[in-house]
Formats: C-alpha cells, sequence, structure tokens
C-alpha cells in the first residue's frame, strides 16, 4: 500500500491542508525553513489550477481552527493526507516538539481520528521517513536520522 496514495484535491483543499500545516509549524513558535520547504512542495504539487491564493497569502493568513479544516476535508483519504503531512512538517527540522504534536492532536481530533489511531500514524510517518534515509549509503548518517526519530 503506498503511503501516499493519488488523491484528487481541490484548490480549496489544498489551501486549506496548507494553512492548517502553516499552524502546525508556527506551534513551536515559527517556521523552519524545511517546514516551509515542504509546505511549498505541497501547495505547488496540490493547487495545480490557477484560482489558487498565492502561497504568500496563506503563509500570512491566520491559523485554520481545527473544525474549520474538517469542515474543508470531507473524506478520510484528505483527513490522512493532512494528518500524515502536518507529522512529515513536523519532523522537518528534526524535532517534533510538544506544541506540534498537541496542535497536530487537536486537528485529528475535529477530524474524527482517535488518539490510538494518532500514535499508529505517528509510527507509520516515522517508519516512512526511516525508509528514505536507507536510500542514504552513508551509513552514520543513516543511524543518526534514526536516532532523531526514536527508532
Amino acid at each position: 500500500m503506498e503511503f501516499f496514495p493519488e488523491i484528487h484535491i481541490s484548490a480549496s483543499e489544498a489551501e486549506a491542508i496548507a494553512r492548517g500545516l502553516y499552524a502546525v509549524a508556527r506551534a513551536e513558535g515559527g517556521v523552519h525553513e524545511r517546514e516551509a520547504a515542504l509546505i511549498r512542495s505541497f501547495y505547488g504539487e496540490a493547487s495545480t489550477d490557477g484560482s489558487a491564493r498565492s502561497l504568500a497569502a496563506l503563509e500570512n493568513a491566520p491559523d485554520l481552527d481545527p473544525e474549520a479544516l474538517a469542515l474543508a476535508l470531507g473524506s478520510p483519504e484528505l483527513r490522512m493526507l493532512f494528518l500524515k503531512t502536518a507529522l512529515l512538517v513536523a519532523w522537518a527540522d528534526n524535532n517534533y516538539a510538544d506544541a506540534e504534536r498537541a496542535a497536530i492532536g487537536r486537528y485529528a481530533g475535529a477530524l474524527d481520528v482517535k488518539p490510538e489511531a494518532l500514535v499508529s500514524l505517528e509510527q507509520a510517518v516515522k517508519e516512512f521517513l526511516l525508509g528514505q534515509l536507507l536510500h542514504l549509503s552513508d551509513v552514520e548518517s543513516t543511524r543518526q536520522g534514526a536516532q532523531k526519530l526514536s527508532l
């Protein structure tokens, strides 16, 4: 099974996801460059039609509250896409901070994802990231990356 199956995302869904991702990134006090790069990459790929708002406008928009995100993302696939991507954003700076964990937990609650399911999703994201590290030929870098993921 693909970790990120291909699904259709409308411009409004991509905007909602990006705003939620920025809220997660800002949770620990600011947006790290790696977090911003990941959000830019997601939004650039997801918003292929011309009606999408500029990324700068989304970055400066107020945080999207969890209930609004839940309304914007009606399908279970979109909700899982958001949570997986939010976890990747949280790990992008090599530190899944408590504030980010709390923000993701609030979004997960609004998206009807149970705490146990979120814990399983967190583990799946760690395994996905570790799988990406295994492609590195530098064994020491792989070991250090795995340690940061607490694996």
